[in-house]
């Protein structure tokens, strides 16, 4: 591996997956490249664990109906903020199913209710698809239907990777139109942010750190998006005016300076953000705790951080 500094653990992840037979990811199809990561799952994180609520939900969207997933480590609630969290995969994989770990680990640590988006993916359903079910979901979520089984006060937006991104752009969104109610807080996890420009970062980790070149390419050529519009790229946009932020981003990771600079452009928008770098792992570590065990230390601390701003911000 060159340049950086890695993590034992991590070395170790990347070593057996960088001498996996086979094709990658962008030498297949989407549905191809789906089956590969749902396959991967069970090597790479770890169970979803006890909850008192895992129920499924459905809302109507602009193209049929949306598939939501509730998760709450209690079974009754008073009211309260509400997170609602947008996979990553590139805008082309990940799904409900695979995001359970992560999600309900996140419903446990903060002890909110958490609603995972089951957006529409790309190529099938190129940008600006997935932005609208995103800001769409918000939207529902905040008019509490009785679906939902919950008294919602606030909404706290997070996601990662490219779910980070569309967490940034719904709050982007429900800033200028807003809601039912208030997104009081965003959190990006090793978000895309930038779509038209090349960062050092991404020179940097090119090669054999989990997230390639050639994958984000391939991403990128799928999604389809205007990379000049903020709904693609956030930094293209205003952002002064957000609700307070906390940046996460990987040491190793291709994406690592477009958090940098969202975060920074956050400040200089006079923003109030927390920016928290897990120094020697790679992208994607949410989903990779079994495999890589660090990282489970690296979700722990960045939730704590992301509850401290919730607490602080509370009404």
């Amino acid at each position: 591996m060159p340049g950086a500094e890695l993590r034992p653990d991590v070395a170790t992840f990347l070593g057996y997956l960088n001498a996996l037979p086979g094709p990658r990811i962008w030498e297949v199809s989407a549905p191809e490249a789906r089956a590969m990561t749902l396959a991967m799952r069970g090597v790479a994180d770890l169970e979803t664990g006890p909850l008192a609520v895992m129920r499924d939900l459905e809302m109507p969207g602009i193209a049929g109906p949306i598939r939501l997933r509730l998760y709450d480590a209690r079974i009754e609630r008073a009211p309260g903020p509400v997170i609602l969290f947008y996979h990553g995969g590139g805008w082309v994989l990940g799904d409900l199913d695979g995001y359970d770990p992560p999600c309900a680990e996140m419903a446990r640590r903060l002890d909110l209710p958490v609603i995972s988006v089951d957006y529409r993916l790309a190529p099938e359903h190129p940008w600006p698809a997935g932005p609208d079910d995103c800001e769409a979901a918000a939207r529902w979520v905040a008019t509490a239907p009785e679906a939902l089984g919950l008294r919602p006060t606030d909404l706290l937006l997070a996601g990662d990777s490219a779910g980070g991104n569309l967490a940034i752009v719904t709050a982007m969104a429900l800033r200028d139109e807003p809601a039912a109610l208030p997104v009081r807080a965003h959190w990006a996890i090793y978000p895309a942010t930038d779509l038209g420009r090349r960062y050092p970062s991404h020179a940097a980790f090119a090669r054999d750190y989990f997230l390639t070149h050639e994958g984000i390419q391939w991403f990128a050529d799928s999604y389809a998006p205007d990379p000049g519009h903020w709904r693609a790229s956030p930094l293209a946009g205003d952002l002064a005016g957000l609700s307070p932020a906390l940046i996460t981003t990987a040491g190793l990771d291709p994406l690592r300076d477009q958090g940098r600079a969202y975060a920074a452009g956050l400040a200089q928008a006079g923003v109030a953000v927390s920016y928290r770098e897990a120094a020697g792992t790679i992208h994607g570590f949410i989903n990779l705790r079994k495999a890589i065990p660090s990282a489970q230390q690296d979700f722990h601390a960045h939730l704590a951080t992301f509850g401290a701003l919730i607490a602080e911000l509370r009404p």
